[in-house]
Protein backbone atom coordinates (compact mmCIF):
# COMPACT_ATOMS: atom_id res chain seq x y z
CA UNK A 1 0.00 0.00 0.00
CA UNK A 2 1.30 3.56 -0.65
CA UNK A 3 0.06 6.53 0.72
CA UNK A 4 0.16 9.34 -1.82
CA UNK A 5 -0.98 13.34 -1.38
CA UNK A 6 -4.32 13.83 -3.46
CA UNK A 7 -5.38 17.52 -4.47
CA UNK A 8 -5.74 19.03 -1.41
CA UNK A 9 -3.85 18.86 2.19
CA UNK A 10 -5.35 15.06 2.84
CA UNK A 11 -3.50 12.32 1.96
CA UNK A 12 -5.20 9.33 -0.22
CA UNK A 13 -3.69 5.71 0.36
CA UNK A 14 -3.80 3.58 -3.09
CA UNK A 15 -3.50 0.12 -3.60
CA UNK A 16 -1.21 -1.03 -6.18
CA UNK A 17 -1.81 -4.50 -7.83
CA UNK A 18 1.00 -6.97 -6.69
CA UNK A 19 4.12 -7.31 -8.64
CA UNK A 20 3.68 -10.35 -11.03
CA UNK A 21 7.14 -13.07 -9.60
CA UNK A 22 9.36 -14.09 -13.00
CA UNK A 23 8.56 -17.22 -14.39
CA UNK A 24 11.97 -18.20 -14.82
CA UNK A 25 15.58 -16.63 -14.44
CA UNK A 26 16.56 -17.46 -18.31
CA UNK A 27 19.75 -15.89 -17.97
CA UNK A 28 20.82 -17.81 -14.82
CA UNK A 29 19.64 -21.45 -16.49
CA UNK A 30 21.15 -20.74 -19.66
CA UNK A 31 24.29 -18.65 -19.66
CA UNK A 32 25.61 -19.20 -22.83
CA UNK A 33 22.48 -17.86 -24.48
CA UNK A 34 22.70 -14.86 -22.47
CA UNK A 35 26.17 -14.31 -22.95
CA UNK A 36 25.48 -14.74 -27.21
CA UNK A 37 23.05 -12.35 -26.76
CA UNK A 38 25.03 -9.90 -25.20
CA UNK A 39 27.73 -10.25 -27.95
CA UNK A 40 25.26 -9.68 -30.61
CA UNK A 41 23.62 -6.68 -29.29
CA UNK A 42 27.32 -5.08 -28.99
CA UNK A 43 27.84 -6.49 -32.75
CA UNK A 44 24.33 -5.01 -33.68
CA UNK A 45 24.71 -1.32 -32.35
CA UNK A 46 27.79 -0.84 -33.84
CA UNK A 47 28.05 2.46 -35.93
CA UNK A 48 24.23 3.33 -35.03
CA UNK A 49 23.19 6.52 -33.28
CA UNK A 50 23.30 6.09 -29.33
CA UNK A 51 19.56 7.81 -29.34
CA UNK A 52 17.80 6.65 -32.18
CA UNK A 53 18.84 3.01 -30.85
CA UNK A 54 17.39 3.69 -27.41
CA UNK A 55 14.20 4.59 -29.56
CA UNK A 56 13.81 1.73 -31.98
CA UNK A 57 14.29 -0.50 -28.58
CA UNK A 58 11.57 1.42 -26.53
CA UNK A 59 9.43 1.05 -29.19
CA UNK A 60 9.60 -2.26 -30.62
CA UNK A 61 9.22 -3.30 -26.60
CA UNK A 62 6.06 -0.81 -26.68
CA UNK A 63 4.65 -3.17 -29.74
CA UNK A 64 5.43 -6.05 -27.59
CA UNK A 65 4.52 -5.38 -24.33
CA UNK A 66 7.72 -5.94 -22.69
CA UNK A 67 7.32 -3.96 -19.79
CA UNK A 68 11.09 -4.65 -18.55
CA UNK A 69 12.35 -3.50 -21.67
CA UNK A 70 10.30 -0.31 -21.79
CA UNK A 71 11.83 0.34 -18.07
CA UNK A 72 15.46 -0.63 -19.11
CA UNK A 73 15.56 1.42 -22.39
CA UNK A 74 13.21 4.37 -21.39
CA UNK A 75 15.15 4.87 -17.77
CA UNK A 76 18.63 4.54 -20.19
CA UNK A 77 17.68 6.93 -23.04
CA UNK A 78 16.56 9.17 -20.01
CA UNK A 79 19.53 9.09 -18.33
CA UNK A 80 21.70 9.97 -21.56
CA UNK A 81 19.29 12.99 -21.93
CA UNK A 82 16.80 12.03 -23.92
CA UNK A 83 13.89 14.05 -23.56
CA UNK A 84 10.32 12.64 -21.41
CA UNK A 85 8.56 14.43 -24.22
CA UNK A 86 10.30 12.31 -26.85
CA UNK A 87 9.49 9.48 -25.06
CA UNK A 88 6.24 9.79 -24.15
CA UNK A 89 5.17 10.39 -27.65
CA UNK A 90 6.80 7.15 -28.91
CA UNK A 91 3.90 5.33 -28.67
CA UNK A 92 1.98 7.73 -30.89
CA UNK A 93 4.97 8.76 -33.12
CA UNK A 94 3.25 9.05 -36.17
CA UNK A 95 1.06 10.75 -34.83
CA UNK A 96 3.42 13.47 -33.07
CA UNK A 97 6.31 13.20 -36.39
CA UNK A 98 7.35 16.64 -35.48
CA UNK A 99 9.04 15.19 -31.96
CA UNK A 100 11.21 13.34 -34.42
CA UNK A 101 13.84 13.53 -37.60
CA UNK A 102 13.35 11.94 -40.74
CA UNK A 103 15.81 9.45 -40.09
CA UNK A 104 14.30 9.01 -37.00
CA UNK A 105 10.67 8.72 -38.45
CA UNK A 106 12.20 6.00 -41.31
CA UNK A 107 13.99 3.66 -38.23
CA UNK A 108 10.47 3.93 -36.17
CA UNK A 109 8.55 2.67 -39.34
CA UNK A 110 10.72 0.19 -40.07
CA UNK A 111 11.28 -0.58 -36.43
CA UNK A 112 6.98 -1.32 -36.53
CA UNK A 113 7.21 -3.15 -39.80
CA UNK A 114 10.00 -5.91 -38.92
CA UNK A 115 8.29 -5.87 -34.91
CA UNK A 116 4.61 -6.70 -36.63
CA UNK A 117 5.25 -9.56 -39.30
CA UNK A 118 1.66 -10.78 -38.84
CA UNK A 119 0.44 -8.18 -41.49
CA UNK A 120 2.76 -10.09 -43.91
CA UNK A 121 6.73 -8.79 -45.27
CA UNK A 122 7.55 -5.71 -44.34
CA UNK A 123 6.68 -3.37 -47.26
CA UNK A 124 8.67 -2.14 -50.13
CA UNK A 125 7.71 1.65 -49.23
CA UNK A 126 8.76 0.81 -45.80
CA UNK A 127 12.42 -0.29 -46.74
CA UNK A 128 12.58 2.43 -49.69
CA UNK A 129 11.99 4.82 -47.33
CA UNK A 130 14.86 3.76 -44.42
CA UNK A 131 17.30 2.78 -47.06
CA UNK A 132 16.68 6.27 -48.04
CA UNK A 133 17.56 7.93 -44.66
CA UNK A 134 20.62 5.22 -44.10
CA UNK A 135 23.70 3.69 -45.84
CA UNK A 136 23.63 0.00 -46.66
CA UNK A 137 26.01 -1.15 -43.71
CA UNK A 138 24.25 1.10 -41.29
CA UNK A 139 20.93 -0.31 -42.50
CA UNK A 140 21.99 -3.36 -41.87
CA UNK A 141 23.04 -2.16 -38.48
CA UNK A 142 19.74 -0.84 -37.93
CA UNK A 143 17.91 -4.22 -39.05
CA UNK A 144 20.58 -6.32 -36.78
CA UNK A 145 19.52 -3.83 -33.85
CA UNK A 146 15.43 -4.14 -34.23
CA UNK A 147 15.99 -8.00 -34.80
CA UNK A 148 18.16 -8.39 -31.42
CA UNK A 149 15.45 -6.18 -29.05
CA UNK A 150 12.47 -8.09 -30.48
CA UNK A 151 14.61 -11.23 -29.41
CA UNK A 152 14.99 -10.21 -26.11
CA UNK A 153 11.26 -8.53 -25.75
CA UNK A 154 10.82 -12.60 -26.12
CA UNK A 155 13.11 -13.32 -23.38
CA UNK A 156 11.44 -10.99 -20.67
CA UNK A 157 7.88 -11.36 -22.05
CA UNK A 158 7.95 -15.08 -22.08
CA UNK A 159 9.75 -15.26 -18.39
CA UNK A 160 7.66 -12.41 -17.25
CA UNK A 161 10.76 -10.16 -16.35
CA UNK A 162 9.37 -7.39 -13.63
CA UNK A 163 10.07 -3.99 -14.57
CA UNK A 164 10.71 -1.12 -11.70
CA UNK A 165 14.09 -2.90 -10.75
CA UNK A 166 16.47 -1.68 -13.29
CA UNK A 167 19.00 0.87 -12.56
CA UNK A 168 20.66 3.11 -15.95
CA UNK A 169 23.49 2.09 -17.07
CA UNK A 170 22.92 -1.30 -15.01
CA UNK A 171 23.92 -3.65 -18.34
CA UNK A 172 26.03 -1.85 -20.10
Amino acid sequence: MTTLPDDTTTTATVEYAAEQPARLEWAKHAPEVYKAMIRLETAARQGLDHTLYELVKIRASQINHCAFCIDMHTKDALADGESVERIMQLSAWDESRHFYTEKELAALELTEAVTVLTDGFVPDEVYAKAAHHFEEAELAQLIAAITVINAWNRFGVTCRMAPGHYQPGQYK
